[in-house]
Order: structure tokens, then sequence, then C-alpha cells
């Protein structure tokens, strides 16, 4: 079989990059080894935000005197939440396959290993091996939960991101290991399923590639929950010979050993590209990453790569932009580079993270003199008449120019609300244009523009 472009991987950055190469007119198949949409839609970004949702709902109703309604005997059905999400990600898959079938595209069932002369060799379920061919040959095989040699996964007392989001009962305590997204998420949806749980991370501040403001938020938000926070500390080797599981933890005041059901070991992730012929085509890699161009071209022509496999952020939204930049730049269309200092990330525990450009510490570290404004959602009327007033919008401005170098925030709808600070900085614009931009009241959003009033002091509502 002939091909103008195979993809191999089928999740956000995969099936995107398929179908933008359908719509550009190229012959196009995917081979995925497992669920069309990958981890992100299958064990990732989608089900857990089912398993956060039902968080949220839960705790809604745990404190509905607090809105002046009642409700009697609320508990959860913890395997029935458990199957929500595993329903939803089942749906997303669906959709995924529908959109394969529009847009006229082959799904090549199998483990796809690339090799010399641009071909693709797929072995299927039954071990037969089917050789493809195509002129551009794209991987996107993702990555998985790395594992540390001192807290060995054996998908049971010592858990991954994907054991995580369907145990068969609820743990009555949890160690989590790292702060990043992953790790806080399930924090916080165990503790609100009331697990008990416990955050170890190695670096001073939970979250810790978020302003500083914004990890001390969580964290005060995280302790208020019931969430235990171990910051400095790092969990030396972990035993699992009795009933649940004692971890050794190195703090700066000594050893300590914690012990719970569970340990969910969220330190990052491992790009697949082992065993995919990477050796066999000649492709060069960097620190377990496929190293690319500006259009993800590798140094061998023909073969590219895209998402968690290469260099950039592992972000879903990532991977769908490099696939979709790559295939046009194929394809002969203008395109431009990806921006990679607008990339926002979010995270979708309670409260949200959301953040663009840089944090404080690093617009100093680079020169800037800066503009810094911060409105809390205490002083915001959506915010107290939702029950939500915990976290702020915090803005950094080049006093010079007026250019938006970061935002930053934490608190309830975040993660939709940094959408508008990622294009003004795409617009190049300045702090004034946002300020005299109306934002409607009351909404969480008009929170920004007090925001970047405070950086320019005229602040009304503080």
């Amino acid at each position: 079989m002939k091909y103008d472009v195979i993809v191999i991987g089928s999740g956000p950055g995969g099936y995107v990059t398929a179908i933008r190469a359908s719509q550009l007119g190229f012959k196009t198949a995917v081979v995925e080894k497992e669920n069309l949409g990958g981890i992100c839609l299958n064990w990732g970004c989608i089900p857990t935000k089912a398993l956060l949702k039902s968080a949220q709902v839960y705790d809604y109703l745990k404190h509905v005197d607090e809105y002046g309604l009642k409700a009697e005997a609320v508990d959860k059905d913890f395997e029935a939440v458990i199957k929500r999400s595993r329903g939803v990600a089942d749906g997303m898959s669906k959709g995924v396959q529908f959109l394969m079938k529009k847009n006229k595209i082959d799904i090549i069932d199998g483990f796809g290993k690339i090799k010399p002369n641009k071909k693709v060799a797929v072995t299927d379920s039954k071990g037969k091996v089917t050789e493809y061919t195509a002129d551009h040959i794209i991987i996107a095989t993702g990555a998985r939960s790395r594992e540390l040699p001192n807290l060995p996964q054996d998908g049971k007392k010592v858990i991954g991101y994907r054991e995580a989001m369907s145990l068969p009962s609820q743990p009555k305590s949890m160690i989590v290991v790292g702060s990043g997204a992953i790790g806080v998420e399930f924090a916080h949806f165990y503790n609100s399923m009331g697990t008990e749980v416990t955050i170890v991370e190695y670096m001073p501040n939970i979250v810790p590639v978020e302003d500083k403001d914004v990890s001390k938020q969580m964290e005060r938000s995280f302790k208020k929950a019931g969430v235990k926070v171990m910051t400095n500390a790092a969990v030396e080797s972990v035993d699992t010979t009795g009933k649940g599981v004692k971890a050794t933890v190195k703090t700066k005041k000594g050893e300590v050993v914690l012990e719970a059901d569970v340990v969910l070991s969220a330190v990052g992730i491992k790009t697949n590209i082992e065993n995919i012929g990477l050796e066999d085509v000649g492709i060069i890699t960097d620190r377990d990453k496929i190293l690319v161009n500006d259009y993800y071209q590798t140094n061998i022509p023909g073969y590219y790569a895209i998402g968690d496999v290469t260099p950039g952020p592992a972000l879903a939204h990532v991977a769908s932009a490099e696939g979709i930049t790559c295939v046009e730049k194929i394809a002969g269309v203008h395109t431009e580079t990806i921006d990679y200092g607008n990339i926002p990330g979010c995270t979708y525990a309670t409260p949200e993270i959301a953040s663009v450009g840089l944090t404080e510490a690093k617009a100093k570290e680079q020169g800037y003199d800066i503009k810094v404004g911060k409105f809390p959602f205490s002083a915001s009327g959506k915010a107290k008449a939702a029950g939500t007033p915990d976290g702020f919008v915090k803005v950094i401005f080049d006093a010079k120019y007026g250019e938006w170098l970061g935002c930053h925030m934490i608190g309830a709808g975040v993660t939709d609300m940094i959408a508008e600070a990622v294009v003004a900085r795409k617009l190049e614009t300045t702090g004034y244009e946002v300020l005299k931009a109306i934002h409607p009241h009351p909404t969480m959003s008009e929170a920004v523009m007090e925001a970047v009033a405070d950086a320019y002091d005229e602040v009304i509502h503080l």
C-alpha cells in the first residue's frame, strides 16, 4: 500500500495531523496499536476531566448549605464515577473514528515500526507484519508514565496515571509523588472522594513550573481542603511487602516513613520511541527526544516527528499545533513556526491553574523593568456569588513598551479564561489596550482587566 502521508500514533497530535493532511489533499493513513485518540482521549486529558467534574459536583453537594439549600444522605459511588469517566473516554474515541471515516483516512491497526526508504512495517495483534510506503512518515507515538528506579510501578500498590483512573475500589489513603499537573489533579480528585492524600514534592514549591504566587496559593488551598503537602522531599524507597505501602521519604529534617494503601507516581513522562525503528533509519535522538527542525523534519528526509516525542512542551494542544504546522509545510502552504513562548498551560484541579508567558521571576532574570498587577477573586462579585473566592489573576508587563510578558491565574474556571492573554500576546496587545477593552460585569474574566488596572495604578475595586 502506498500513501502520501502515514502518521504513527492517533493521539491529539496524530489524529489532528492526519485530518489536516487529508484536508490538504493527501492520501493518508494512521497506524494505531491500541485505541484511537491515544492516551489523551482514552487515559489522560478527557477521562481525568470527567473524574474531576464528578469530584466538583460531589464537593458542591457536600456544601449545599452554603448556598441556602438542603440535601440529605449525600454520598458517592466510586465505581460509578470511574464507569462514567470510562464512558466519556469511549464516546470521544468513537468520535475520532467518525472523523477518520469522514475524512477518508485509513486506520491501520497494529504496532508501527519505521524502516529505511520511507516504509512502515505494521505488526497486527496476530503477529502478521504488513509493509506500507509513504512519501512522508510522521511519528506521533506520544509518551507514558515515567518510572523511577527507586519507585518501580507494579500497577497495584505503586501505580501510574493509567491505573489511577481505573482503580477497582477507592483507597483509604494515597501518597502522590510529584506535584505537576497530573499529580495535583489526582490529589484533588481522591481527596474530594474522601481518600487521605499526601503529596511529596522534590522542589521547594508544588506545581513548581508556575509563578511562585500561584504555587503558594495552591498549597494553601490544598491544605485547607485537607491534603497534606511535603515539599523539599524525595521518596527514597518503597516497601510493598505488607498490606499497604511504606514509603521512606528524605526531608530536610531527616527521613520519615509514610504509610498508605497506594502510591501514585506522577514524576513525569517517558517517550514512546523504543523499538519503532529510529536506529534502523538513522534518526537522531537526544535525551529521550527525537530532534527536529522548526517544521518537525528529522535529520532523515521524509521522516518527521511531533508531540511528546520531540523537545517541546508535552501538551495535547502543542502536539495538535505541531502536526498542523508540519503537514501544512509539507503541502507548501504558508505557515508560521510555533511561538513556544506563548503556549498556555492548564491544570484542572480545584482551584484551577492557567498560565502563559514569563513568570515574575523569569521576567526579572531576563532583565525586564516590569509592571505587575494582581486582582484577587475575593474582590470579584461573580466569584463571591459563585462561592469560589479563592485565587487571583496576576499580570506582568514590560514597563517600557507595555508588552504583556506573562499572565498567571488560579481560581475557578481560569482554564477557560487564559485564552484572552494568549490571543492578546499573539496580537502584541499592550497593557493599556487590555485595560481599555471593556470586560463584562459580573464575570470572572473582568478580573483580568482589574489586574491590568492594578499594574497601571488604576484599579477600582481594590
